[in-house]
């Protein structure tokens, strides 16, 4: 059965988005279970072991957001919320809980799978492990060396620079939120300097983006945080 498709764990309680859900995922050959409760999907989530959970906010006996903290105690699957609420603090605090994405309703096909390849190749990585060297759309970057190529060009990152490219780099395809990002790079005390971040990164793209204006790698959220685009052609 080394074929099969991913399993995906869907917990929404709105029957028209669990069908179309069901239709979509099911035409590209993935495995789906379904939960129309919170309590449900996380009992699902213990004992069926998915790939990937995709995660509504709004459900009628807990919210989304607890559920997320709930499962991130225990478990490192990936989480796509799945939301209506489309504000950039509701964003924030999902990726805070520990959701490695956010699809605001409604949304297509396309991007809902290119979501799901992401998630899955960072799944991925954390299982086999840090590798020494990242590569990836033209940027090598040798963690061991502590060295970073661009085209095969070996560039100059200052401290700051190069720490802010290996968290992203750590989580690669995911939202890092901006807070996430002065925490690990800055520590405690700066988590509310997001100029601080602005800043370093359009330094960062300046060196590593063939156009700077128009980012491939280093993508921003509005208002959330930046994610190392893994959907980036090599």
């Amino acid at each position: 059965m080394s074929d099969e498709k991913e399993l995906i764990l869907l917990i929404e309680d709105e029957f028209q988005m669990r069908r179309f859900l069901r239709i979509t995922l099911q035409s590209q050959g993935y495995r789906l279970v379904e939960s129309e409760t919170a309590q449900d999907g996380m009992t699902q989530a213990a004992t069926r072991n998915p790939d990937v959970i995709l995660l509504d906010l709004g459900l009628p006996d807990l919210d989304g957001l607890e559920v997320t903290k709930r499962l991130r105690e225990w478990s490192h699957t990936p989480i796509i919320v799945i939301s209506a609420r489309e504000q950039e603090q509701d964003k924030v605090k999902a990726l805070d809980a520990g959701a490695d994405d956010y699809l605001t309703k409604p949304f297509s096909a396309g991007e809902l799978f290119a979501r799901i390849r992401v998630a899955l190749r960072h799944a991925l990585r954390q299982r086999s492990g840090s590798e020494p060297v990242f590569s990836h759309a033209g940027l090598v970057v040798d963690l061991a060396a502590r060295r970073v190529f661009v085209r095969d060009t070996e560039i100059h990152l200052t401290p700051i620079e190069y720490k802010l490219l290996t968290v992203l780099i750590q989580h690669a395809g995911k939202v890092v939120t901006h807070r996430q990002l002065l925490l690990e790079v800055w520590g405690p005390g700066q988590v509310s300097e997001v100029q601080y971040l602005r800043v370093y990164m359009t330094q960062l793209r300046h060196k590593i983006e063939a156009d700077p204006a128009r980012p491939l790698l280093l993508l921003n959220e509005p208002g959330v945080g930046y994610r190392l685009n893994y959907d980036a052609e090599d």
